[in-house]
């Protein structure tokens, strides 16, 4: 912990840092607005879309297909990749299908989804859930595969049964590769939604980028992507957070490690 502590000024500075190099060379390049907005333009742009609401309202309705798709594509992954685990079988018949269909791209097929669910909620919500699915199933597979072989021997020794060494062991052993495949998933469901927003949406923050691109505010676009940035990497802490406190066993651990 006192690491990260230790290393967060260092993050900042180097942030700052940047954005004093960006300033100055968009200054004293002359480079047009309509290319390049200075970084002190997207401030002021990100103030003038909160001002007027429009960040707030739009932000709220990408952020709704956002967990709609991650509740639908991470649940769906993670219960086939449990399905998939307990039997075998499963994966020989379903898997090969499921990763045919992760090979397809998204974007390609985001105008039949508009089109079978409309310009609505829904059809973002089924794009954000279709890309957040694999990394989570991907993900629990192989965590369900890394038990180690003398664990599940000891179990039967003591006569435990298929599906106790299932949920008490391989569950366990499961748990940060799942979590791993979840903080993937909320972070590309961003992606799915502002995808489905760019084919067809009446709101949301794509929507908005649209409509800015429209009227060439580039300093506008780049205050919704500051946005778009905070919102991933809001729900990236917020995933860790729970994750810390469902395997909190992993981070005495990394202490004991540390102290040896």
């Amino acid at each position: 912990m006192s690491g990260r502590r230790f290393a967060a000024p260092w993050a900042l500075l180097g942030f700052l840092l940047l954005l004093a190099l960006w300033e100055a060379g968009v200054r004293l390049s002359g480079v047009s607005p309509l290319i390049l907005p200075a970084p002190s333009a997207v401030w002021f742009a990100l103030l003038d879309g909160f001002r007027s609401g429009q960040f707030l309202t739009h932000g709220w309705v990408t952020l709704s297909e956002v967990l709609g798709g991650f509740v639908l594509g991470g649940g769906g992954g993670l219960l086939l990749g449990c399905l998939i685990g307990r039997f075998p079988l499963l994966e020989r018949v379903i898997y090969p299908s499921i990763v045919a269909f992760q090979t397809v791209p998204k974007v390609a097929i985001a105008p039949i989804v508009v089109i079978w669910f409309g310009f609505g909620l829904a059809s973002k919500v089924a794009m954000a859930a279709m890309i957040a699915f694999f990394p989570v199933i991907a993900n629990t597979l192989v965590g369900l595969r890394v038990t180690p072989a003398e664990q599940i021997e000891m179990m039967v020794a003591f006569a435990g049964s298929r599906g106790q060494i299932f949920w008490k062991l391989r569950m366990r052993n499961a748990l940060p590769y799942i979590f791993a495949g979840l903080d993937i998933a909320i972070v590309l469901a961003v992606i799915g939604a502002i995808v489905g927003e760019f084919v067809g949406a009446q709101g949301g923050l794509g929507y908005l980028i649209l409509q800015r691109n429209f009227t060439m505010d580039m300093a506008g676009m780049f205050a919704i992507l500051v946005v778009l940035a905070a919102i991933g990497m809001i729900l990236h802490g917020l995933t860790r957070w729970v994750q810390r406190k469902v395997i909190f066993w992993i981070d005495d651990e990394q202490d004991r490690v540390v102290g040896a």
